[in-house]
């Protein structure tokens, strides 16, 4: 079992009933899914290829490639081009990733004091970006071509931004304060 997920049944669950006196375990917050987005910036082939490796690489699951959806002139881009990647992290996968996210990833930050706490949709949700793929160890910054920014977003079943923080915060994520 992820240390997360143990983390999660054995911490995060007590303290949440505790803290919004929730009577039931099923109304305690959980998460869902995490969504990892990299666009590239341009329809580059090789590119897209550098990209879909590393996102592979540190997530564990193939990514979906995703295509422009209308042109726009001023960007040279056309309908139906490849721009980016994308993968949707359920269950084990999730776990197994945010605890890397969490533990060894963000720590390797330069300067790092933690994320911002504006990152919150009001549902719940956070979003968090990161400027460059190489912080996660499975990516060799000397093979990899260009530093590629990422975006993060941590769906859970929170219903205000209160409780996701919390629930956050007691996974382990640090935010700023």
């Amino acid at each position: 079992m992820a240390t997360m997920r143990e983390k999660y049944k054995t911490v995060a669950v007590p303290a949440l009933k505790a803290k919004f006196s929730l009577g039931n375990p099923l109304m305690v917050p959980k998460l869902t899914k995490v969504v990892v987005n990299m666009g590239m910036g341009c329809a580059d082939k090789d590119k897209l290829k550098t990209v879909v490796e590393d996102l592979a690489a540190i997530t564990g699951q193939r990514p979906v490639v995703t295509k422009a959806r209308v042109s726009i002139s001023n960007f040279k881009l056309r309908e139906g081009m490849s721009i980016g990647a994308k993968v949707t992290l359920r269950q084990d996968r999730m776990y197994d990733f945010l605890d890397r996210l969490v533990n060894v990833a963000l720590p390797r930050i330069r300067d790092f004091r933690g994320v911002a706490s504006k990152g919150f949709d009001g549902r719940g949700s956070y979003t968090l970006g990161l400027k460059e793929q190489t912080i996660f160890p499975e990516i060799d910054p000397n093979h990899s071509g260009a530093v590629q920014g990422m975006n993060i977003t941590i769906v859970t079943t929170a219903k205000t931004d209160g409780e996701a923080r919390e629930l956050l915060s007691l996974l382990g994520m640090p935010f700023a304060s």
